[in-house]
């Protein structure tokens, strides 16, 4: 979301919570239910511990202040250090920002939607998904959110400079929008409280007016195009990974064990390596000596040999 179009306290903007879908109690959770230990526990929770921790250390220690064309932009020590924007990401290759900036929020109204869609959603596509994939399939709509932002802005679509700052959860929650919207198209969720509708239909309104936003308003500062840009991308590639779920494949080596196993196989191999290596020079020396006789071996080949000597002695 663009540093202009920060009013994410106001209705319709932030993340998808803060266009009113849901409500609170009214929407009814999907899937296996929000478990402590899960990823989406441990998203929230680190989403809301930065939220809060920048919060409180711009409060009680400062911002930091970022020159920007006829002016200058203040934010948090977080929030600066991890926003996305094209001069940052790209010209100075801050390549991390692609993902940090999924941890960074504007405002109350921001977090608290964004928050509020990954808890009623999230466990449904973590529960689809397995821990692993659901992680990289989140993290992957999120990075295309800017990848996206991006693209409609090299068009013209999306009026922006490259130093307009990007936070927020949006795209990859958007992403979990459409994956709960393909797996259970025509559960109703209660939006404000008051009315039912079907998923399938509220992600297509919500889409709708995302598109819309893009099209017709790109050239607005304030209609949060840049923001509905990222929408877009992060939904594009939740319904890419859904159709596709191969794509994935990949994120079940990187479990700690698949991991540690791997490593366990390098260190394995390279000793056999090692071994071998060693073998064929002691095979060497041993052939010398048959040939030349003892006094023919360099202060380096007696060594060698009789490291090997110790080393038979020893397994014995």
């Amino acid at each position: 979301m663009g540093w202009q179009d920060r009013q994410y306290d106001s209705p319709g903007q932030g993340g998808p919570g803060g266009g009113g879908f849901g409500g609170g109690g009214g929407m009814r959770m999907l899937g296996g239910g929000f478990q402590r230990k899960s990823i989406v526990f441990w998203l929230i929770m680190i989403n809301l511990g930065v939220f809060v921790i920048d919060g409180l250390i711009s409060r009680f220690g400062g911002t930091i202040g970022v020159v920007i064309p006829h002016g200058e932009m203040r934010m948090g020590p977080l929030e600066w250090a991890g926003y996305f924007s094209a001069d940052t990401a790209i010209l100075h290759g801050q390549v991390w920002r692609f993902v940090t900036f999924q941890f960074l929020h504007g405002g109350i109204g921001h977090i608290f939607g964004n928050m509020l869609g990954l808890f009623f959603f999230g466990p449904m596509i973590e529960q689809y998904w397995g821990s692993r994939r659901f992680l990289a399939f989140y993290l992957l709509c999120g990075l295309a959110g800017p990848i996206a932002y991006m693209g409609f802005w090299g068009t013209g679509l999306v009026v922006g400079e490259s130093w307009i700052p990007m936070v927020g959860a949006s795209a990859g929650v958007f992403g979990i929008l459409v994956a709960a919207a393909m797996i259970a198209p025509n559960t109703r969720v209660w939006v404000m409280m008051m009315f039912p509708v079907p998923l399938k239909v509220l992600i297509w309104v919500i889409l709708g007016v995302a598109a819309y936003t893009v099209i017709a308003m790109g050239n607005q500062p304030g209609a949060n195009a840049g923001g509905e840009a990222a929408h877009l991308g992060g939904a594009g590639v939740g319904f890419l990974l859904m159709k596709k779920t191969r794509l994935l494949n990949w994120a079940d080596r990187l479990s700690p064990i698949a991991i540690q196993d791997g490593i366990n196989k390098g260190r394995f191999e390279r000793k056999v390596k090692k071994e071998q290596a060693g073998r064929a020079e002691v095979d060497r020396v041993l052939a010398k000596v048959a040939e030349h006789g003892l006094h023919s071996l360099s202060a380096k080949e007696k060594k060698t040999l009789q490291q090997d000597t110790d080393r038979l002695r020893g397994d014995d």
